[in-house]
């Protein structure tokens, strides 16, 4: 999902033709990263533990 929205913002940049435009996937990604993605994955682990951290290893974070 967050990937499918990252796809649509790099779209709208280069549909605006500005560079500034590419500055709000850029913020996209560091914000999910910090706010969102980092603490699913705090909540995971604390779910799953180890089963979490072999999944974690085998799978990447965006896709």
């Amino acid at each position: 999902m967050y990937a499918g929205v990252l796809v649509v913002l790099v779209a709208w940049a280069v549909f605006l033709s500005s560079a500034w435009a590419l500055l709000g996937p850029l913020a996209f990604v560091l914000y999910m990263n910090r706010f969102q993605i980092a603490p699913e994955e705090r909540v995971l682990s604390a779910m799953f533990g180890t089963g979490y951290s072999a999944y974690k290893s085998r799978v990447r974070r965006w896709l």
